[in-house]
């Protein structure tokens, strides 16, 4: 298979981690017979500084002639320190979401046992915890209209949706549901949002379309709660722009690293793959960046592409680090490995299997297996 991917690094700490993906792409290539090539772009503080623009046109027009784009992070403190920025970085991000009309964001939420001990959660609350949450990624408050008095004094955002946007959506989290346990859940506000009354109208007339998935609703207060008591309850989770983008980083903290976990981002026609932390700027060029996030975010464009047996394969190779305690600094502040080392260490797993073991001593980045 031949495919084209775009390759945005972004700021901070981007570029380290999504060249591990890339390494571990290029391994999988090798191993099944695949070609992927890669067309650099664009995006961000580092794009702005360049060009005065946090999406150039040029960036824009390589995604859309790609087969899927993997992103790595943008951000840089001298924009969030500077409220009066004209252009701003996340602008790009919010841009490129529109343009190639990314409606749904998916995030896994997992937990691995050997990370357990990281999580602010009791082990035994960390058991079965298995699920992925829809968030709709173009609408709401964040694209509604904004106003501002001239003296600053009285500002709105508006909540918009249309009931278009609400079925593309929840019709990919039933079709999710259906081929996972079979749950589906609602968080929304809709005893005091006219916008969560219109989701839930929406989602109750589709539950009749998928009579075997079941259907709950939990406004948005409650489920941050119980995200916390009883992660293992949910198995799809489908909310809207603003509560997902809250609860899916809520989400994130089950895990034990925010380093650790993917989304995709899909729509109407090419998707978008990237690790859910930010930029970081404070480790870029250090190192010590956890690269799992973007790897896996790599191992969802695989299975985007119908490569099912690949992805896992990049799934096991994760599973087979965090089982062995070859991690970075996020996740063990005493014996670590750094964002090359741990990319290497994959993408010799999955070109070697088992051969660098335990028993043997392997030089890596100047670190040494034992």
């Amino acid at each position: 298979m031949e495919k084209k991917i775009a390759v945005i690094n972004g700021d901070g700490i981007g570029p380290e981690v999504t060249a591990q993906s890339i390494k571990v792409l290029n391994a999988i290539a090798e191993e099944f017979g695949h070609q992927f090539s890669y067309t650099h772009g664009l995006m961000g503080a580092v794009s702005i500084d360049a060009t005065g623009s946090a999406l150039p046109e040029e960036t824009l027009a390589i995604c859309k002639e790609s087969d899927a784009i993997l992103f790595g992070a943008i951000g840089h403190p001298k924009f969030d320190n500077d409220p009066s920025a004209k252009v701003r970085p996340e602008q790009g991000l919010l841009q490129l979401r529109k343009e190639l009309g990314l409606f749904a964001n998916i995030r896994p939420i997992n937990t691995y046992r050997s990370l357990h001990h990281l999580s602010p959660l009791k082990s035994k609350q960390l058991e079965g915890v298995d699920f992925i949450i829809f968030r709709e990624l173009t609408g709401g408050i964040y694209f509604g209209k904004r106003t501002l008095t001239e003296d600053k004094t009285y500002a709105t955002d508006e909540c918009a949706y249309h009931e278009l946007e609400i079925v593309r959506v929840s019709k990919m989290a039933f079709q999710y549901a259906q081929k996972r346990r079979k749950k589906l859940t609602l968080i929304d506000k809709a005893n005091v949002l006219e916008t969560s009354r219109l989701w839930r109208r929406i989602v109750q007339a589709m539950a009749m379309q998928f009579p075997e998935v079941s259907v709950d609703y939990m406004f948005v207060d409650n489920a941050a709660m119980q995200i916390i008591v009883n992660p293992a309850q949910f198995d799809v989770v489908l909310t809207e722009n603003m509560f997902g983008d809250i609860i899916s980083d809520e989400a994130s903290v089950l895990s034990g690293s925010l380093g650790l976990l993917p989304s995709a981002s899909v729509g109407k026609a090419v998707a978008m793959f990237e690790p859910i932390h930010g930029s970081y700027p404070q480790a870029a060029g250090k190192d010590i960046a956890n690269p799992l996030g973007s790897v896996l975010s790599a191992a969802m464009m695989l299975d985007h592409f119908g490569l099912v047996a690949e992805a896992n394969a990049v799934r096991e190779a994760v599973n087979w680090t965090l089982t062995h305690a070859f991690v970075t600094k996020d996740i063990d502040p005493i014996n670590n490995y750094g964002t090359e080392a741990v990319g290497d260490l994959l993408a010799d797993y999955i070109r070697k299997k088992h051969e660098t073991n335990e028993g043997n001593n392997a030089s890596l980045n100047a670190s040494t297996i034992i």
